[in-house]
């Protein structure tokens, strides 16, 4: 997650020079913690508000996704300290459980 002002200004001002670079950060990070990824993940687009009666486009902060396993929700915290993302000002990322359903 980021700023959305911060990615977007980013973004405009990034250089093919800065953007290989940061590609060769998420390679590395990928290559460090490959044992412990489920789905590296992608970019995000658009985002659509879907609601019982309505859908609407919204903006929001999250820039992407990685599914990661680890034994525990602070291991797999851990797993991001140094990752590449946190060069955009004001970046942060949220590790989020995925919890069994009952029945499932």
């Amino acid at each position: 997650m980021a700023p959305s002002a911060e990615f977007q200004k980013m973004m405009a001002n990034t250089t093919p020079e800065d953007a290989k670079k940061g590609m060769e950060d998420w390679a590395k990070w990928a290559k460090e913690n490959e044992k412990n990824i489920v789905d590296l993940g992608q970019p995000l687009g658009k985002t659509k508000r879907v609601k019982k009666d309505s859908t609407s486009d919204v903006k929001n902060d999250v820039g992407g996704y990685s599914i990661i396993q680890a034994d525990s929700h602070e291991e797999a915290a851990k797993l991001f300290e140094g990752h590449g993302h946190f060069e955009i000002p004001g970046a942060w990322i949220e590790v989020m459980e995925i919890a069994q359903m009952p029945g499932m």
